[in-house]
């Protein structure tokens, strides 16, 4: 079906990578495999040979004396880069564009997707320097997420670090090319709003927008024609395929789902719009007093509910909100799921998301049992939540 490069970090999960290759190999692929040198001292090159029939390289200096590049001619003809495991080091060092090896020289020549499956330590994974590391390569284009996941290390301890199993890298393989929204058209909100208090100050909250944008561009990835209305946000612009659509205050979104949400097969909810502004605006900068000062806050408008109600007993297009909660998530999520009369309410902790490039949700339906929880990074978990949308869309 298509070439695949598979690159191996020096991680122990290293030794899974055999049964990766053997499940790309099962799925039709043909199969490339580069080692890093710190690799071969955990899988054997003879036995990942055996099961892909080509042949493993290591260095860049192999085939030289023949005038080969393999570098480029590996980047050039793969059609996906998968790294499995992907070291903190690997990570650092495709952040900064290395190109100190074969693998990292193959991803800074590459242009086609690449799948990073992380693996380490967790006080490694949630160190300050590989989170802005992880945050500069979820900027590129190409680059796509599988876990890691939580539970027990090699190390012995718990927590974030565990490289996802082969069989669900292999599935977040095949989705690099899965077209199954073709045709469809899609409204996604992401981001905060911005409520104005005076020219300089605002009533905002902590989403970064990352949920929505990702949802946004894994949609457009799958072949759906998608909008993105995406508020205040330090986020790069989205892949050139979907069309963003700025807004700042909970009445601006209004006016743009308003005149887009009838022309769309699904609306994803996942902005976090502020539920009060400012009753009044002041035209100059609040100084500041003596004593107390008390704000006069209106209601915004509940714009999920508002979509819910115009939708009637249609139910088109499909309806999916978001809700943050700090505790009692699953009862929280069941009532606004039927307060708000849609689809889906997908819900997380505030503490497992808000600001951070990972999250973990659970899915609650109108029909059906709840799904989930989906862990990751929240690229990987937007894949999953579409895996599951897919279908409703596809009737």
């Amino acid at each position: 079906m298509a070439k695949v490069l598979l690159g191996v970090c020096g991680g122990i999960a290293a030794y899974k990578a055999p049964e990766l290759a053997r499940l790309l190999r099962k799925a039709g692929h043909a199969v490339d495999v580069v080692l890093t040198e710190a690799a071969t001292r955990l899988v054997a090159p003879a036995a990942l040979a055996a099961v892909t029939g080509r042949p493993v390289r290591v260095s860049m200096w192999e085939g030289l004396e023949s005038g080969a590049m393999d570098h480029i001619a590996l980047a050039a003809e793969a059609e996906a880069i998968v790294v499995a495991p992907a070291t903190a080091d690997l990570l650092a060092r495709a952040a900064a564009g290395r190109a100190s090896d074969l693998l990292s020289a193959c991803l800074l020549v590459t242009r086609a997707p690449v799948l990073l499956a992380p693996a380490m330590n967790s006080r490694m994974w949630d160190h300050p320097f590989t989170r802005r590391n992880a945050a500069v390569l979820s900027e590129l284009p190409n680059v796509r997420w599988v876990g890691p996941e939580s539970g027990e290390l090699a190390c012995g301890w718990e927590g974030p670090g565990r490289m996802s199993e082969p069989a669900a890298i292999a599935a977040a393989v095949e989705r690099l090319w899965k077209r199954d929204l073709d045709g469809r058209r899609l409204l996604v909100t992401a981001g905060p709003t911005y409520e104005p208090l005076d020219p300089v100050r605002f009533l905002g909250n902590r989403s970064s927008g990352r949920m929505g944008q990702a949802l946004a561009e894994a949609a457009a990835r799958r072949g759906a024609r998608v909008t993105l209305l995406r508020g205040p946000s330090a986020l790069p612009a989205p892949a050139a395929d979907v069309e963003l659509v700025p807004f700042e205050t909970a009445l601006d979104l209004r006016r743009e789902l308003l005149a887009r949400w009838r022309q769309c097969d699904a609306v994803l909810m996942a902005a976090a719009v502020a539920d009060y502004r400012p009753r009044t605006f002041s035209t100059e900068k609040l100084k500041r007093g003596v004593g107390d000062v008390s704000l006069a806050l209106a209601p915004n408008p509940d714009l999920l509910a508002e979509l819910g109600r115009r939708r009637g007993a249609s139910r088109t297009p499909l309806l999916v909100g978001f809700c943050v909660e700090t505790r009692h998530l699953a009862a929280a999520a069941r009532a606004k799921l039927r307060a708000k009369r849609c689809d889906w309410i997908v819900a997380n902790l505030a503490r497992d998301a808000l600001g951070l490039e990972t999250t973990k949700v659970e899915v609650h339906r109108a029909r059906g049992k709840p799904l989930g929880p989906f862990e990751g990074s929240k690229s990987a978990v937007a894949d999953a939540l579409l895996d599951a949308l897919a279908p409703l869309l596809r009737r």
